[in-house]
């Protein structure tokens, strides 16, 4: 019998941490039929992986493609670096439950908090759905080039079972039992378990609280609890602000998670992260897994493979935006701009207000005040980056005049960083070398026109394993398909192996890494994103169908929705 694929010549890295080895890769169907050496064997198609690597397809458990996936096929910009597999409604936020006359609810609950723009929401959407379950299988019908899974986000429970009064205080019993039971519904229809924000960094595009921060701890625990006695799933969280800098607040909010993980049945995951403030923080967190482990419950943390980075551009945001006099400057047409800032009074004004202006607050991944010794121009996607403020000092001119200058000569397509967490390198290494650590992390599908993390897979090969040479190969492919794959509960893909879904990336590990990020409007109504491709990808398969060669898509779309612990249970009983 022929082969449907075969991936010829490469060396399978299989996703197990063990040693690679040259072998040939053949598929029928959905499934990896055969591993070893294939040379006579017929196929309808096949890769050529000489001299490239063969791994399992990479998994993203932190996502937030829930309305992307309305009107982008191809799940990018994650799927340009490998990506096969992601987990969306992470921090509470999702698009169901939502009646169709109190939409307008989820839609302020991600504005803001997740930098989706309502207009490519209202354009975007197709809201054929009301419950959880229905919003699985509106998915289902929808043409996917990568699988989705999700979990069912707290906010949007509140606001189906509260209306506008979850924005203004607790549930009552009656609204804690319509949660309750639309949760149950949503687990076992597929959702892969439940998910809040107890975060200050989560408001309304009108400065208010997302719906979940208004949860008693109580409310909380009687959700989470509904997990555990459906006997799976996750409970992931936005943490709580004061745990992160007041000792007393993180020893009791501690002692709450530690009794939910070993009470409440359900795993429990969360963002870990460092910063130059406090860069040995994290190792507070990491102790805290290590005492619900010895307990006998299962916490772990989701980790990023480099900084926290906001991106900064004139064609889409920039600090300077909620200036006054940058304002009247911004909402002008690019060319004008350029006009403008090439006029020696009115830039001396621009620069002034820059230094001066009042910025107010910024929360999550909006830009905010600069330091700019701390920001840093983007030349090169794998870094390093130079620092702004060392390059003026080096030319003696003004850091925001400098800034200007190199954003003037790249006709606005020079991007600028600015550093939020993860500063110090060997800090983040060490998170991901932890072993109650899964790299992810990347919000892909939210932060559209702020951050550009989907990259992780493709910076982690590029930076970590080929220029840091501070992860061998085989461990940097386990730490994006097994680890993430188990932690999450997706059995069937991660490795390479007969019999399990045939997800795979060939790669030439002399090259793979992210190229530079671009900002496109190609959101629906014209908003704009950050668009990041990858280079070195020659071909990216999800279940046995070839989804990209060389960057490009083929026309097929193989992805599927992917059903959590409980559904599964259900369709083998």
């Amino acid at each position: 019998m022929p082969y449907d694929l075969v991936i010829r010549g490469g060396t399978v890295v299989d996703g197990s941490g063990l040693p690679g080895q040259r072998a040939d890769v053949g598929i029928v169907g959905d499934r990896i039929a055969a591993i070893g050496r294939l040379a006579g064997a017929a196929a309808h198609e096949a890769i050529d992986a000489e001299g490239q690597v063969v791994a399992p397809g990479f998994v993203d458990g932190h996502t937030h493609m829930d309305a992307q996936v309305c009107w982008d096929p191809l799940g990018t910009c994650s799927s340009y670096h490998g990506v096969t597999s992601v987990l969306m409604g992470n921090c509470g936020f999702t698009l169901a439950p939502s009646r169709a006359a109190e939409r307008h609810l989820v839609v302020r609950n991600l504005e803001r908090a997740e930098d989706i723009a309502a207009e490519a929401m209202a354009e975007g959407i197709d809201w054929s759905w009301e419950s959880y379950p229905d919003y699985l299988d509106a998915l289902e019908r929808l043409p996917k080039g990568i699988h989705y899974g999700g979990y069912v986000g707290h906010s949007a429970l509140r606001t189906y079972a509260m209306g506008e009064r979850a924005f203004e205080g607790p549930a009552t019993p009656d609204d804690l039992a319509a949660m309750q039971r639309e949760l149950r519904a949503g687990l076992r229809a597929g959702a892969f378990g439940f998910t809040t924000s107890r975060s200050l960094q989560h408001e309304t595009s009108d400065d208010r609280p997302v719906a979940s921060r208004l949860a008693s701890w109580d409310e909380v625990r009687a959700l989470v609890g509904v997990v555990g006695e459906e006997g799976g799933g996750l409970f992931e969280i936005a943490n709580e602000d004061a745990a992160h800098s007041d000792a007393e607040a993180q020893a009791e909010y501690f002692a709450r998670l530690e009794a939910l993980a070993v009470e409440g049945g359900a795993a429990i995951s969360f963002g870990v992260g460092s910063t130059r403030g406090a860069p040995e923080s994290w190792r507070a967190w990491m102790a805290l897994m290590d005492r619900v482990a010895r307990a006998g419950g299962r916490m772990f943390a989701q980790v990023h493979a480099r900084r926290f980075d906001i991106v900064w551009s004139f064609r889409a945001h920039l600090p300077f935006d909620r200036l006054p006099v940058w304002r009247e400057l911004r909402a002008r047409p690019l060319a004008e701009q350029e006009a403008a800032l090439r006029d020696p009074a009115q830039r001396a004004r621009l620069v002034r207000a820059a230094h001066d202006g009042p910025y107010g607050r910024a929360i999550g991944a909006e830009a905010r005040r600069p330091d700019y010794d701390w920001v840093f121009v983007l030349e090169d996607a794998l870094g390093p980056h130079p620092c702004l403020g060392a390059l003026a000092r080096a030319r003696g001119v003004d850091p925001v005049e400098l800034l200007i200058e190199l954003a003037l000569g790249s006709g606005f397509e020079r991007c600028f960083l600015q550093p939020i967490a993860n500063e110090v390198p060997e800090q983040v290494l060490a998170l991901m070398k932890h072993p109650r650590s899964v790299v992810t992390f990347s919000d892909a599908g939210a932060h559209v026109s702020q951050i550009s993390d989907a990259s992780i897979p493709t910076y982690l090969l590029g930076h970590w394993v080929r220029r840091a040479q501070a992860i061998g190969l085989e461990e940097g492919v386990r730490m994006l398909t097994l680890e993430p794959a188990q932690a999450f509960g997706l059995h069937d893909r991660g490795l390479v192996r007969e019999g399990l879904l045939a997800d795979l990336v060939v790669f030439d590990p002399s090259a793979v890494g992210p190229e530079l990020p671009r900002i496109e409007r190609d959101l629906p109504g014209g908003a704009a994103r950050l668009v990041q491709r990858a280079r070195g990808i020659s071909a990216t398969v999800v279940a046995g169908s070839v989804l990209l060669r060389d960057g490009k898509h083929t026309g097929a779309f193989p992805g599927r929705v992917l059903r959590g612990p409980l559904a599964r249970r259900r369709s083998l009983a």
